[in-house]
């Protein structure tokens, strides 16, 4: 079968492209075998229960980081992915904060469980009892857990970070644009109104304090930046340095935080055996860089989805790696339970372990195709280098709704995208490929009967609809 030759399979530097399906040719084959082999050369054994450290950013562009082409200068995160690895291919599973971090702190789709879309901070609606977070299968481990920052996946006290496998929180409980913008220590407001300035400074100066008292035994830390979340702000020592504005700044003050957490890794003998991740929810906003990726923030095309991700473990994790494997902010929950020996939690994941990746152990991973959902509605599909869209909003995420409301419709035909060839997404090859979108849908509908069935009803709903995608402001697509 045609799947066979390219399922789970990225196309990049770092990966085997066996078939002629990933355009590899033999120079490149050996080339890449090569890579493999001196990067696991450098491999160790697995560390036994090393402290796991998480630190995600709030809108953070792909193309936000020096290492990946920006102008904000960030010499922490840069040296973070010299002594580690960077990844040119990671996902995120939703394009706005709730879903996206509900499938970071879960390892699954959030469209399994009802958490497909941005949360208010007066709903009392959040992370459902069903599902295991990583810091709950830790703390069964034995870890010591906090989460510092922004958490938006649920503000009532039962869904708040306490009540889901932290020991302690602190920070401000969803978007730093709602108000009110209270400041929470655990379940309680501390402050009615945070003051952003200082936001960075205490957020890392809470994380820095919790890795100095929990280094007797293995902890996980998850700091969840606010910044560059619009509004921006920075502390008085960051104002003005970036040379790239306010959300320079704001990026240039994270960086900085990077920083003071290695550090306190180091002045407490941690630096070997802690596994540090730093990322982002998802794309951009009104502001910041998708390194050249189509869309933004909100949309399901790579600007929206594809995020900056870097790995660093010294001795575990070999220095000056550059991945373009498909990876998923899913995949760290089974890679934690690996590194912990935790047990898995009862729901089947959706991410992979990929800790023999990360070591050098190997330089490709086998998984199932990724699935792109906006809302609780499947729009695209990508198995190694192709990317098909199906169908799309009739608006953009932060347009006003047109008097139908907001209808998922299925494009006048899908469109193919060589993802790695086209990273902007903006030649399509569906009908020199006919076989490959064959092969794409039917895998996508395959896998749609995992899914519970309101996200089967809604495709279903999307395919039966008689109109068909037009861009805003565009003439109607041509009849054949």
């Amino acid at each position: 079968m045609l799947i066979r030759e390219f399922s789970g399979r990225g196309g990049g530097s770092l990966t085997l492209n066996r078939r002629a399906l990933f355009t590899g040719n033999r120079r490149t084959f050996l080339k890449s075998a090569a890579v493999g082999a001196a990067i696991t050369a450098t491999a160790q054994a697995m560390p036994r229960s090393p402290n796991i450290i998480v630190i995600l950013c709030d809108d953070l562009g792909y193309g936000d980081l020096s290492c990946y082409g920006s102008n904000i200068s960030t010499p922490n995160l840069d040296r973070m992915a010299q002594e580690g690895i960077r990844f040119t291919h990671a996902y995120t599973a939703g394009a706005v904060c709730t879903p996206a971090r509900a499938a970071l702190l879960t390892g699954r789709y959030p469209n399994r469980y009802g958490m497909p879309r941005v949360i208010d901070p007066e709903e009392d609606y959040g992370m459902p009892d069903s599902e295991t977070t990583m810091a709950e299968m830790l703390k069964g481990s034995g870890y010591s857990t906090m989460c510092v920052g922004k958490w938006h996946l649920g503000a009532k006290s039962r869904f708040l970070p306490t009540n889901h496998g932290f020991d302690s929180y602190f920070g401000i409980p969803y978007s730093i644009d709602m108000s009110p913008r209270v400041m929470m220590e655990n379940t309680t407001i501390i402050e009615q109104k945070a003051e952003l300035t200082t936001l960075t400074q205490r957020y890392t100066q809470r994380a820095v304090d919790f890795i100095s008292r929990s280094k007797s035994s293995p902890f996980f830390l998850y700091l969840a930046h606010s910044f560059p979340h619009l509004p921006c702000a920075a502390s008085p020592d960051f104002i003005g340095k970036s040379g790239e504005g306010l959300y320079g700044d704001a990026v240039l003050e994270i960086d900085w935080s990077t920083g003071q957490i290695l550090q306190a890794l180091k002045d407490n003998g941690l630096d070997s055996n802690t596994l540090v991740v730093f990322t982002s929810d998802h794309g951009p906003w009104y502001q910041g860089s998708t390194g050249g990726l189509r869309s933004r923030k909100g949309e399901i095309f790579d600007g929206g989805m594809r995020v900056p991700l870097l790995a660093r473990m010294p001795a575990y994790i070999p220095a000056n790696q550059v991945s373009s494997s498909i990876v998923t902010l899913m995949d760290w929950m089974p890679t934690a339970a690996n590194l912990a020996g935790a047990r898995l939690p009862a729901n089947p994941l959706d991410g992979i372990d990929i800790w023999p990746l990360l070591s050098g152990q190997q330089i490709d991973v086998q998984r199932d195709a990724f699935l792109y959902f906006n809302n609780d509605h499947l729009q695209a599909i990508r198995v190694g280098q192709w990317k098909l869209h199906v169908a799309r909003y009739n608006t953009f995420m932060f347009s006003p709704s047109p008097p139908e409301g907001r209808i998922n419709l299925p494009l006048w035909s899908p469109e193919l995208y060589n993802i790695v060839a086209d990273k902007d997404e903006s030649r399509d090859r569906a009908d020199r490929h006919p076989a490959v979108v064959a092969q794409l849908q039917a895998q996508m509908e395959q896998l749609l009967l995992t899914f519970p069935p309101v996200i089967q009803q809604n495709w279903a709903d999307t395919k039966k609809r008689k109109i068909f995608y037009t861009p805003s402001g565009a003439l109607p697509m041509p009849q054949l």
